[in-house]
């Protein structure tokens, strides 16, 4: 209409929150329970991009359509092979796990989470997605500390390279704004005037080989060890690792808010040595999409801790049932909330 004020619309690359994994050997069940957890509780759509050897892509096709198409519309998936821009592709294939290291070569699209195979999400995307709009004018990227506590991290204790900060960050869960990654120039300790990305990987890589134990995440501490202004660091309830509750309880904003990323390492999932965390992915696993959250996800995790509470993670159940019980409880609330508004007329 004339004199009407035009909004512009919103870019296509911010109408979905883009997630990324790497999935290589016999990760495509774990992947698969990872991209569960995000559909389960997200609230806008989501976009997928899975990057996957040969062999998996069509197990990835098949499976992903056959959840129901209430949880199918909530998102779409692209599937890509594994590939390395820069180097040599079999060393980045060997530089740590099968694979990782393909979350150094990201797609093209304006921001994107990257999360390592074995995260559960316990709350909406939506939640760390917000956290894009926190980054001021330097920031790039956002990740959590390795560790909270010096004298038991790893990188304060054993590393031979430069790392960030105090205990270095942990990869597994990793915020990204790409495009101004694309677009920046990184100090470094190769060549005085900066590079971008993709010129200082490999040489990074080349320099540091013969000192680097945990592979990409490595380099990524070599990165911004030497630009710190780059990153944002996020609480270590976005990155809930068995290191914060098996020494006991050391990571305090999930003892306030609970656990929001679930991140299992060490293979705690598919071993007993941390039950806790094997409860929450089989529950996970085992949940038939289209039945009520409360009488098959978290009454079943309630009965399931009760049996962990031997173990120092077991011991706090309310750290890992604080952030779902929210999330289901705002579910319920809005379909209360429709309900009635659609019955309102009578």
């Amino acid at each position: 209409k004339p004199g009407e004020q035009k909004h512009p619309q919103e870019p296509s690359s911010l109408q979905c929150m883009h997630l990324a994994v790497v999935a290589c050997g016999d990760r495509l069940e774990e992947t698969l329970i990872m991209l569960k957890s995000a559909v389960l509780f997200s609230n806008r759509r989501l976009c997928f991009h899975i990057f996957a050897e040969d062999s998996l892509k069509p197990e990835f096709e098949t499976k992903l359509k056959e959840w129901p198409s209430s949880y199918t519309k909530k998102f779409e998936s692209n599937i890509y092979p594994i590939t390395f821009s820069v180097g040599n592709a079999q060393e980045w294939k060997k530089l740590f796990k099968p694979c990782a290291a393909q979350r150094l070569f990201l797609p093209d699209v304006d921001s994107l989470l990257y999360v390592d195979t074995d995260v559960l999400f316990l709350r909406p995307i939506d939640d760390i997605w917000h956290l894009l709009r926190e980054f001021n004018s330097t920031q790039l990227a956002a990740m959590a500390p390795e560790h909270e506590i010096p004298k038991i991290g790893w990188y304060s204790r054993f590393a031979r390279h430069p790392y960030y900060g105090t205990t270095g960050v942990n990869s597994g869960v990793m915020l990204m704004n790409l495009t101004r990654i694309r677009s920046t120039r990184f100090k470094n300790s190769l060549i005085p005037g900066g590079l971008t990305w993709e010129e200082m990987l490999y040489p990074l890589y080349q320099k540091y080989k013969n000192y680097i134990t945990w592979g990409d995440q490595d380099l990524l501490n070599i990165i911004f060890y030497f630009n710190p202004e780059c990153l944002y660091v996020f609480p270590c309830q976005w990155n809930y690792r068995p290191d914060h509750c098996m020494y006991g309880s050391n990571c305090r904003g999930a003892e306030e808010e609970g656990v929001s990323i679930l991140h299992g390492n060490r293979g705690v999932y598919h071993d007993d040595k941390q039950p806790t965390f094997k409860a929450l992915y089989e529950v996970i696993r085992d949940f038939p999409f289209e039945d009520n959250l409360f009488q098959s996800l978290y009454y079943p995790l309630q009965s399931r801790f009760l049996d962990t509470v031997h173990t120092l993670c077991g011991r706090i159940p309310q750290v890992f049932l604080k952030q779902i019980e929210k999330t289901m409880k705002k579910v319920y609330e809005s379909r209360v909330i429709v309900y009635l508004g659609a019955n309102h007329r009578y």
